[in-house]
């Protein structure tokens, strides 16, 4: 579970593993408009069968060394804030390193996001996990193309309806 950023922090956040019981409260994503389709998922299915898909693909992923998404866990309140991490990702035939994100809807806009994907491009980079990171964004997911930015990556290319945004370890700046 080299990719997992278990018991780190943030100046705001803790990161911990996803837990079965954590369910009822990562359902709320699933209400907000578009999630299913800038996940990469069925907006057909309904919040609790999306819910179902997201926390088999992260167990999937913790079982098989695939990396995974933490939890994150606000520390002045401890509220559960959503989710982030380091993913093993195949992107037309070619192994690569995501930083993904996804924060509930009533934590949106409070820089959350930017915060733990920062974290996770600063632990790879600081571990020589890989000597690129890219986030993959929805078209039409305008916030998390903001934060990809944020994070000093820059656009790469468009696959189908996704954006891939790449940051070159000889770009990044180390935390001081």
């Amino acid at each position: 579970m080299k990719y997992l950023l278990t018991g780190h922090e943030t100046e705001r956040l803790t990161f911990r593993l996803l837990q079965p019981e954590d369910f009822n409260t990562w359902v709320d994503l699933f209400k907000a408009k578009n999630s299913a389709k800038f996940l990469k998922l069925d907006p057909k299915l309904s919040e609790v069968e999306l819910c179902k898909l997201w926390f088999d693909k992260c167990f999937h992923r913790y079982e098989n060394e695939l990396g995974g998404m933490n939890v994150l866990i606000d520390k002045a309140t401890n509220r559960f804030v959503g989710q982030c991490g380091l993913l093993v990702q195949t992107i037309e035939e070619v192994k690569r390193l995501e930083v993904g994100y996804s924060v509930l809807p009533a934590f949106w806009n409070q820089g959350y996001a930017f915060e733990a994907a920062s974290k996770c491009k600063h632990f790879a980079f600081e571990n020589n996990f890989e000597t690129s990171l890219i986030s993959m964004v929805h078209v039409d997911n305008i916030a998390s193309e903001k934060v990809a930015l944020k994070n000093g990556m820059g656009f790469e290319k468009k696959i189908k309806d996704f954006n891939i945004f790449r940051i070159d370890k000889d770009n990044w700046t180390p935390p001081q």
